[in-house]
């Protein structure tokens, strides 16, 4: 159940979510695209307030705030064939996360990969990294589904069908998800 407190705090939050949209120096001047944005919508009663529902087709993530409200983002998601749907927990929730592809990645394209082919190289966290400011880690039944919610340093990226399955948000829209969520939170993904 929300406290009046949490509450009061995600209402103050959502009237400053117009300034997570603005063009920022961490995009190098790309401009998303206003429905990409995030705002405040409506959304069916049945989904609880905390959880998170994904529609990769229309390419939108909803954090739901209460019932019958949720705040929608813009996202990216997996190209077709790689795509996660189902119900998860997030487990694990890093900042300026390491990262290392799977090694289907790497079998997919290694030409792409090739510094990561017969080593133990993991990419640092930071701006360069592909997993961006923050990264929610998908888990269903206590194991790691290799599928994270997280940010991008590809912010083109958003509104289309392209990653290897993970979920992309801008990077300033997936901090503010990161502070919103805890340990925990239900993601489903249609």
């Amino acid at each position: 159940m929300l406290s009046r407190r949490d509450f009061l705090a995600a209402s103050l939050a959502v009237a400053a979510l117009p300034a997570l949209a603005q063009e920022t120096p961490a995009t190098g001047g790309f401009k998303l695209d206003p429905r990409f944005a995030p705002q405040v919508v409506p959304i069916k009663r049945q989904f609880k307030p905390g959880q998170l529902l994904i529609l990769p087709r229309s390419h939108y993530l909803y954090f739901v705030t209460e019932p019958g409200k949720a705040i929608r983002y813009g996202v990216g998601v997996g190209k077709a064939g790689l795509e996660f749907t189902g119900t998860a927990t997030i487990d694990v929730k890093k900042e300026w996360p390491t990262w290392r592809p799977t090694q289907e990645m790497i079998a997919r394209d290694p030409v792409t990969y090739a510094k990561f082919r017969g080593t133990d190289y993991v990419q640092p966290g930071g701006p360069g990294n592909p997993l961006g400011a923050r990264a929610l880690y998908l888990f269903q039944n206590g194991r790691d589904t290799y599928f994270r919610i997280h940010g991008t340093n590809q912010p083109s990226s958003i509104g289309r069908s392209v990653s290897n399955g993970c979920i992309r948000m801008i990077n300033e829209h997936v901090i503010d998800l990161y502070k919103r969520v805890p340990i925990g939170t239900v993601v489903t993904v249609l």
